[in-house]
Formats: C-alpha cells, structure tokens, sequence
C-alpha cells in the first residue's frame, strides 16, 4: 500500500464509494455486505443473538422478536450484521424473506424463501442443507466425516459402489432417530443434496415442486401432486425446519413489510399476514427465532389493528416486557464518524492507498457537526455520496482555510449510481437468480411497459397485459393494431407435467388470444420428457411460436433497473427519473433477450442451453439389493 496524494485525489475523481448505496438490498444480506459498525445499535443485534443462547441452553423454545424504526435507521443494516455472524459460527442458520407476491399464497412463499435461504453457500460450495445432511448421517451411523469430505469423497464413493438405493437406505437409518418426521422423503431429499449430480433436483423438490417423472424415480422421491399446495406447505415447512433445528437454531426473518400494495382476498395487508404466520409457527415450531422488522406506523396501525392483536404480540414481543418493539436509535457524532471511517477504510484497501487521514476527504469536525443533529445511517451515507470531494487547504490573506473543489464529476440524472450499484451486486448472482421465474417474468413486463409507443423488431408496442389467473403463462404483449399478441412464459422448472402444461398453454392460441406463444428458458427439455417435447414441436413448428434462450448476461441490466425502480422511494428517485434514464441510455430497447421476444420466430430451439438432464443410467455392476452394507 502507498501514500501518494495525487494518486487518492485523482482516485476520488473517478470513484464514490458512497454513491449508489444509501440501502441495504437483499445482495448485500446474502453476498457481501456494507461496511459495518457493530456498536451502532448493538442491542438490537444482541437482542437475536441472546435469544439464540437461550434456546441452545434449553430456556426457551421459540423467541419472538419485534424491531420498530424508521426509514433509514438501519434495520436491514442490523439483519445484513445477524446473517454474517451467523454464517461465522455453528449456532444459528439464517432464513430470509422480503418478497411478498401473492399474500393469498403466503405459506407456499415462506416455504420457498426458506428452501432457498437454506441453499445459499455459507462457505465455498457449501449450502445448509449439505450441512444438515451430513450431521444426519452423521448420528445416524456414527460416522464423523465433514461436509466437504461427504460431497467430494463419500457421496460419490457410495454412489458409484452401490445404487441409488443406497440413500433409501441411509434414509431409514436417519429416520430410526427422527420417528418424529412423518414425511420420510423429506429426510431422502436432505441426503441427496449431498450428490452433486442430484442437488439441484433435490432442492426442487424440497421446495415442493415437481420433478420429471424418471428424476423422481431415480431418487426415490414421489411427486407432490396435489393441485393445492397452499394448504401443505406449513407442515411440509415446518419438517424441514424442525429437522433443521436439532441441530442449529433457525433464525426467520421477516423484511420489507411495509409499503406493500396488495391485500389479501379478505383486505389483510402483508405485516398482518405474516404477524399471523409468525404466530402459526411460534406455536408449531420445534425451536426459532422470529424477527419482524417494520416502520413504527406499520406497527401501531397494521398490527395493533389485528383481530386478536394480543395473541399475536405476545409471540413476536415474546421477551419484552413493556410489550412494546424494539427501537433503533439515531446516530450520535461519534457514531458519525465510526460509520464514514470505516466505509473509507474499505475503500483505501481495496485500492491499495495509504489517505493522509483516516477520514480523507472529510473533515472530523464536519462529520460530528453532522451527527449533532441526530441523522439516520441513510442520511449520512447519501450526505457522504453527495459530498465525497477533494478538500485543498489554500493561503487566504495568511490564513490557512478550507476549499471544497468538487471534482467527483456529477451525472445529472441521478439513477445512474444506483444503477451502476445494482449492476456490481449482480456480478457474482445467487445461483439460484436465473431460476427466479416470478422475478424474471416481472422484469420482463416492467421493460416491455416501457417500450408502449416504441417501434422495435417491426412490432409496435401498444399494451402490456398479464394473466392475472394463470399459473403458467406470465404476460401478453399487444401491438401493431391488435394484430400482435405475443404471450409469454418464462419457464425454468424441470422437464416434467408442468413444462409439459405450460407449453400446452402457450400453443392454445384461441384460448388465449395469442398470435404467438414464447418460451422463455435457459435449460433444455430432455429426450425424456416426450409429452413436453410433443407440445415444444408444435410451438415452434406448427404454431410458429418461439423459444428465446435466457442468458444472464442479457437479462443483468434488465434486473438491475427493475430492482432500481423497485427501491425507487427509498433511493429517493422518481419513476419519471427512473423511466428518462432507461430511454436516455436505450437499457430496454438496445437489449438482445427484448429483442429476440419481438423478433420473427425461428422454429428452432436455442443452441446455448444448459443441460438439465440428470444421469439416469444406474451404474453396473453395483450391489442393488434393499439390503445394503454402508462401508466406504
């Protein structure tokens, strides 16, 4: 590292490190977070990690916990600090939701956020799941292998010597002692997410979602057929998370609850839908934590407002006494200065430079001016991004004075940092981003509402529609007079009954009112799944539907100026903003995937497909009897 002056003034001209991240987004919870001070609101984060001791040591079985404060006080800051401590340590192991699609559904949403916080890498392709798997097996059979060692050695070891057989039988093992889990495919599921070949699928499923029929057969686990899902998922999800518990302490949390604009069929907002699930799984669950974290009016006016309020707040106000949330606390000056040091501290060691000071550019007095009025960790971050500049002491008539010389160069509309945020925390992409389907579909809609009036691929867009009551097809677009309707599904499950169903309904053109149905998908459609690959012929080669091939490249920018307008009033940008920035730099209407969805079709399935087939050959020479003898 060096100190050289005119190096960190002209690495200040072309770098803020405050612009764009004035909020805490779900990347920086699951991935790399922000700079953290952990003596700002300590006791918030505290409060989690006493409960966590507490159920270790058997004094509780489940905590509820409440944080109340407003915007811009850091309550997503105080989740990021929890998830990172947690992923450290052995005691705890995070589960995650801030999206809240369909309140009517919200036990099949829960579900699905914890299946996928539960498949989020805590150390180098290493995933919870994987970890629960091997301390089963673990105990179960009295081995001590490590999870790495089950992935890369033992796993494939019994594989190969035996047959897939082998995790029924391991399965029956665990399950002599869990006689508690009535669902012995849940067990089945854990351990196969211990196979590299099989993870993915067994993640799927564990997510309550259908396999293809031979997946399933091969790994021994039996579809869930049943059209209502809904009414299974919090006991399918309560299993998973009990089986969790035996062996670290599910902490759930609750994000984004406010601001929601959408009700229930029967007018509950989405805090009072999960303050009741909360209450659900405080009575049902094994042992947890449960953390809700909202704005103050969301509390006094959402909450208090339930029927049978008091049944609610004593399970998520389970440790306090005044039966009030916890409050986050403003910043004082010295946490002012806490908070920049650090920031800049990461951003002089990430560059390799050596500042004249801890706090350069800014000067300490400034910083603590500041904090004397009390500011939200918000209201300093933006204060920074809109300050970050080089000061230059001048001689003025002897004395020694401050000049502030702006050299960040300004953009004049100002989406461009958060945009250009977006886009660095989508570099290294949870990899389970693309198999998003709801996230992918809205993003889509969102870019081709903005191309209503525009002229691209020889369609002129004049409507976007969407299939409020299809589980399938995601939204219609309509042009050129009526004469256009492309109605399009993205579609990233398995081969299986519900590709099968989804291209059915994208080939039903009068049903629909369709001039062209279009697939949107990155993996392929095995040879195995005939009666899907039957209804993907007759899109592209009878119908003249098409297939366009979802590539992460191509839907990145398109991601990250949907999550921009998405966090549009905690940015505080406008949507008129937002929407000159997308046409000003033609992110829509230059993008390959917007495209290739109006273009003319091809009739031909895309060539840049991953393989989504599993190995469904069963090795030979292999001891395939019920009776298998587990040696390694």
């Amino acid at each position: 590292m060096t100190t050289d002056t005119s190096k960190i003034d002209q690495l200040i001209k072309t770098h803020n490190p405050f612009a764009g991240h004035i909020v805490v987004r779900p990347q920086q919870i699951w991935g790399k977070s922000y700079p953290d001070v952990p003596s700002i609101n300590a006791h918030a984060a505290n409060a989690v990690f006493d409960a966590i001791d507490k159920i270790k040591k058997g004094e509780r079985q489940t905590v509820g916990i409440t944080i109340a404060a407003e915007k811009g006080l850091g309550k997503s800051h105080i989740i990021s600090r929890i998830r990172h401590q947690l992923q450290s340590g052995q005691d705890g192991v995070f589960i995650y939701m801030s999206k809240y699609d369909n309140l009517n559904k919200i036990q099949l949403q829960f579900l699905e956020s914890v299946t996928s916080s539960l498949r989020a890498f805590v150390r180098p392709n290493v995933m919870p799941f994987q970890e629960i798997a091997a301390a089963l097996i673990n105990e179960a059979m009295g081995w001590k292998y490590t999870t790495e060692q089950y992935i890369n050695k033992v796993f494939p070891t019994l594989l190969d010597k035996h047959s897939p057989k082998v995790v029924e039988q391991l399965t029956r093992k665990v399950l002599d002692i869990k006689p508690e889990i009535t669902n012995n495919y849940i067990i089945q599921a854990f351990l196969w997410t211990l196979s590299v070949k099989h993870v993915n699928a067994a993640n799927f499923w564990l997510s309550a979602k259908e396999l293809p029929e031979a997946h399933a057969q091969l790994m021994g686990l039996a579809n869930n057929t049943n059209s209502d899902k809904e009414t299974q998922a919090l006991n399918h999800v309560r299993q998973i998370l009990d089986i969790v518990s035996d062996y670290r302490v599910p902490v759930i949390c609750f994000d984004e609850l406010d601001n929601i604009n959408q009700t229930t069929d029967t007018g509950f907002t989405a805090a009072q839908v999960i303050a009741n699930l909360s209450k659900d799984l405080y009575n049902n669950l094994k042992k947890g934590v449960l953390l809700l974290a909202m704005y103050p009016q969301t509390w006094n006016y959402e909450i208090m407002a339930l029927p049978q309020a008091e049944a609610v707040i004593d399970r998520v106000l389970s440790e306090k006494a005044d039966r009030q949330p916890i409050e986050l606390r403003y910043l004082n000056s010295d946490h002012v200065v806490a908070l920049v040091q650090t920031w800049l501290q990461e951003f002089y060691q990430k560059y390799q430079q050596i500042p004249p000071h801890p706090l350069y550019p800014f000067n300490e007095s400034k910083l603590r001016e500041f904090g004397k009025g009390k500011p939200t960790i918000r209201a300093v971050l933006k204060w920074c991004a809109e300050h970050f500049v080089k000061q230059e002491p001048t001689i003025n008539g002897g004395d020694i004075t401050e000049k502030i010389e702006h050299t960040t160069k300004v953009d004049p509309n100002p989406v461009k940092p958060f945009f250009l945020a977006e886009l660095v925390h989508l570099k290294n992409p949870n990899d389970s981003l693309l198999d998003n389907e709801k996230e992918i579909s809205q993003t889509l809609k969102f870019c081709f509402e903005r191309l209503i009036g525009e002229t691209l691929e020889g369609v002129t867009v004049e409507k976007v529609e969407e299939f409020t009551n299809d589980n399938h097809l995601d939204f219609k677009i309509i042009g050129n007079q009526q004469k256009v309707k492309i109605g399009v599904d993205v579609l990233q499950q398995p081969g299986g009954v519900g590709v099968t169903t989804a291209l059915g309904k994208l080939i039903a053109y009068e049903k629909y009112d369709l001039t062209r149905g279009c697939l949107v998908r990155s993996k392929q459609i095995g040879p195995n799944a005939a009666a899907a690959r039957e209804n993907l012929r007759k899109l592209l080669k009878e119908k003249g539907g098409e297939w366009v091939s979802l590539q992460f490249q191509d839907i990145k920018p398109l991601l990250a100026i949907f999550y921009v307008w998405q966090n549009h009033k905690s940015y505080e940008l406008t949507e008129d903003q937002i929407f000159a920035f997308i046409k000003q730099r033609k992110i829509v209407i230059t993008n390959p995937l917007i495209k290739e969805i109006l273009s003319d079709p091809s009739g031909q399935e895309p060539d840049n497909l991953t393989d989504d087939e599993l190995p469904m050959k069963i090795p030979q020479s292999v001891d395939n009897s019920d009776d298998i003898k587990l040696n390694i």
